[in-house]
C-alpha cells in the first residue's frame, strides 16, 4: 500500500441497511501485495461473527472495467475489497460501481437471523449461552453450554419445534447503533460465553428479533423472521461435558417477495 494514500474509514452501509446491494463509491486505497482497494464507502460485509465475507464484482464508471471480489476484509476502521484476475487495478480517484453475488448474500443473512432466532430460544428457555458458530449459505453451526444429560435427542427436537414456531410468528428484525455505555445497560446483551467486543468501541450495534431476542452483533439479518423459512436439525455433536453442537439447514420460503424487492437496491 502505498503510505502516501492512508485510506480514510470507510462508511459502512450494510450496517444501517443490509437491503442494499449496489453501491456507487470512490477509489481511496490500494494494496497491490493483495489486490485489494478501500473505497468511500461499500456494501459488501469484510465476514466477522462466524459470517464469511460478501463476494461480487466491481466496474470502473469510465471505462466498464470488471473485476470480480472473491473476498473482503477489515482492517482497523478500512474494509479491504479483494480483486480477482490480472487485469491492472483502478486507480485512487476512480469511480466504481460494487455489485455484490446477492442470492448469496440473502441466503446467508436468511441464515444468521435463523441462528439469532435458535439462540434466542435456547437462552430463553434453556438458559444456555453460545460457545462458538460459523455459518455458510447453506449450511450452519452453533455451539451452546449445556450439559450431556440435558443434550438428549428429544431435547434436540423441542428447540427445532420451539425455534420454527417463533419464525412463523412473522416477527421484525430491528437494527440499532448505539453509545456503548447506553448499550450495556441493556441485560443479557451479550450471548456469548465470551465477550468479544473490543474494549475501544465507542458505538455498538444491536440486533433484535422483536418479542424474542436481543443481542450485540454486527453481520446482516433480514427484516423479517418469515423471510427465513423454517429450519431442520441435520446434525449433532458433543464437543466437551458442557459444550454441545446444533447443525442447521433452512427450506426455502414459500413467499420468496422480499428477495426480489431487494434486487438492484442502490445506496
Amino acid at each position: 500500500m502505498d503510505d502516501r494514500h492512508e485510506p480514510p474509514e470507510t462508511d459502512l452501509l450494510f450496517q444501517r441497511d443490509a437491503q442494499l446491494n449496489v453501491v456507487e463509491a470512490t477509489v481511496v486505497g490500494i494494496d497491490d501485495e493483495s489486490r485489494s482497494i478501500a473505497l468511500t464507502r461499500t456494501v459488501f460485509y469484510p465476514g466477522g461473527g462466524g459470517q464469511p465475507s460478501d463476494t461480487g464484482s466491481l466496474t470502473r464508471v469510465a471505462d466498464r472495467q470488471r473485476w470480480t471480489v472473491p473476498s473482503v476484509r477489515k482492517s482497523g476502521a478500512v474494509v479491504w475489497h479483494e480483486l480477482g484476475g490480472d487485469d491492472p487495478l483502478p486507480s485512487i480517484g476512480d469511480d466504481v460501481r460494487g455489485e455484490l453475488d446477492w442470492e448469496r448474500r440473502y441466503a446467508l443473512m436468511r441464515m444468521h437471523t435463523a441462528l439469532h432466532v435458535l439462540c434466542g430460544v435456547v437462552f430463553r428457555d434453556y438458559g444456555a449461552l453460545v460457545t462458538g458458530g460459523n455459518m455458510g449459505p447453506d449450511r450452519a453451526r452453533m455451539d451452546f453450554e449445556m450439559d450431556s444429560a440435558e443434550f438428549t435427542p428429544e431435547r434436540v427436537a423441542e428447540i427445532e419445534r420451539r425455534a420454527n414456531e417463533e419464525l412463523a410468528r412473522a416477527r421484525d428484525v430491528n437494527v440499532r447503533i448505539m453509545p456503548r455505555d447506553e448499550a450495556f445497560q441493556i441485560p443479557d446483551l451479550i450471548r456469548t460465553k465470551i465477550n468479544l467486543l473490543p474494549e475501544g468501541i465507542s458505538a455498538v450495534r444491536t440486533v433484535e428479533i422483536a418479542g424474542l431476542d436481543l443481542q450485540a452483533d454486527g453481520g446482516t439479518h433480514v427484516r423479517n423472521t418469515r423471510e427465513v423459512g423454517t429450519l431442520r436439525v441435520v446434525g449433532t455433536r458433543s464437543k466437551g461435558k458442557a459444550n454441545k453442537r446444533l447443525e442447521i439447514e433452512l427450506t426455502v420460503p414459500e413467499d420468496s417477495v422480499e428477495m426480489a424487492n431487494a434486487q438492484d437496491r442502490q445506496s
